[in-house]
């Protein structure tokens, strides 16, 4: 049995890391860190967690502890991530990986001088896109020529009403971090648009040049609340990153173009669409549903690392990296007018097939 320390005590814990680990035989969560006592004791209470503390250094040097998970706000990220490390413990790093490329380059070789430390970073990915790769490893649809993936919901505010009342706390109207220009780190990109961003690595792999647009629309910040980007993969195909925090209907799009068909995601199922002729432009298509088996759980697939010692195969931190420096290279796009080159690589860790 695993012991796991949590690094925050808001919604990401309460809502998703404590919930999924309690379905996880082999992992129990022993510790956790927040600033307001009330919210720890209510965790504790209702996760059954038998310790909690106030400054998540002295959870770190608790010898009871195996891994740690980092859900604070994205700017403290790396600073509590290299001090996870440090402490010679596993790390799961909530997405972003952190705000700058100093720090990710920090963290990469943090854990390169231990390669022993497991090391998960969000976005894990879900069952349908291990199944894309899977079957455009195969040439499912002939060369891939481009991607279109979003992910955007309708602001902090909403997210924050969810969290709100699972602590029974009156609602937040103001003072939400994440609209603060000078500490938040960065908008809607950093945190909606990396899963759109993280999709499409996972599946066309390598970005070698991003050209952005980012505005802000109607949120109370000077950070974007809208963003779109354009990718230029290593292979030549071009795909299409959109995120926002101005869609409260919610949205989650992922699909691929290729040249004998395309791959587009329906809920947890595939919808793997093939001409249904070459040499007729309106003859009907042929479609079939693909439903994939379930993917692990993320502190599941964590765990399973752990044991054999090895690296995540996409949810791995020099992915992260790429992913970090692509965002970056999106905003100094928006900012300058003009195409920015992405010099570092993702790794998979698995065979595509």
């Amino acid at each position: 049995m695993l012991n796991i320390g949590i690094l925050g005590a808001g919604g990401i814990a309460a809502l998703s890391h404590l919930p999924e680990i309690a379905e996880v035989p082999g992992l129990r969560v022993t510790h956790i860190c927040g600033r307001r006592e009330g919210r720890l004791r209510l965790l504790c209470e209702r996760f059954a967690v038998p310790r909690y503390s106030t400054s998540w250094r002295d959870l770190l040097e608790d010898p009871a502890l195996d891994a740690v998970i980092v859900a604070l706000p994205h700017p403290l990220h790396a600073e509590a991530g290299l001090a996870v490390l440090e402490q010679g413990l596993h790390l799961f790093m909530q997405k972003p990986l952190c705000t700058t490329l100093a720090e990710a380059d920090q963290l990469l070789a943090a854990s390169e001088a231990r390669p022993q430390q497991v090391v998960y970073c969000r976005p894990s990915f879900s069952a349908v896109v291990y199944a894309m790769r899977r079957l455009l490893a195969a040439g499912a649809i002939g060369t891939i020529s481009g991607a279109l993936a979003r992910h955007s919901h309708g602001g902090p505010e909403v997210y924050y009403a969810e969290v709100s009342d699972s602590f029974d706390e009156p609602r937040m109207t103001e003072d939400l971090w994440f609209y603060d220009a000078d500490n938040a780190g960065g908008g809607a990109l950093i945190d909606m648009g990396v899963y759109a961003i993280a999709n499409i690595v996972a599946l066309l792999g390598e970005v070698e040049a991003v050209s952005a647009r980012m505005s802000t629309v109607a949120k109370p910040t000077a950070l974007e609340d809208s963003a779109t980007l354009i990718l230029e993969m290593a292979d030549g195909a071009l795909a299409t990153a959109e995120t926002g925090w101005c869609d409260p209907a919610r949205s989650s799009y992922l699909r691929v173009h290729g040249t004998a068909g395309k791959l587009q995601q329906v809920g947890d199922e595939i919808a793997y669409i093939r001409p249904g002729s070459y040499e007729r432009e309106w003859a009907t298509p042929i479609t079939e549903t693909i439903s994939p088996p379930a993917a692990p759980n993320q502190h599941g697939e964590w765990l399973r690392c752990i044991k054999r010692g090895e690296q995540p195969a996409l949810s791995n931190l020099w992915t992260a990296r790429h992913i970090m420096e692509i965002m970056l290279a999106a905003v100094e796009s928006n900012q300058q007018g003009r195409r920015v080159a992405v010099h570092s690589q993702p790794r998979a860790l698995l065979p595509a097939l």
